[in-house]
């Protein structure tokens, strides 16, 4: 992947800690999904890439990551697990659009 070439510096918001927290998700799985991911999209937030790895007994759902890119580190903005599959250029869930607050 080339965007996603290169060791880079991780950081980690509190945003995607407490979404980690919550799915029970390790640094080291949000890590596997960076390092291979199944499918990339533009992120819903600006200047985002949202990477994706199947999850789950067989593979059920979808484990994503949004992250933001810079010459020097790699900004980790969320991670999520949908419950389910969605198709390339699929528009998010409105109950997952409401926690970026990206509509009302």
């Amino acid at each position: 992947m080339p965007f996603l070439a290169g060791k880079k510096e991780l950081f980690w918001t509190n945003h995607a800690k407490g979404k980690m927290m919550f799915y029970k998700l390790s640094e080291q799985r949000i890590k596997r999904v960076l390092n291979s991911p199944k499918r990339i999209e533009e992120g819903i937030a600006p200047n985002t890439i949202a990477a994706m790895q199947p999850f789950g007994n067989k593979n059920q759902h979808e484990l994503w990551v949004m992250i933001q890119e810079t010459k020097t580190r790699r900004k980790i903005i969320s991670a999520w697990r949908y419950p389910g599959r969605t198709k390339e250029g699929e528009p998010l869930p409105e109950a997952i659009l409401r926690e970026f607050k990206i509509i009302s």
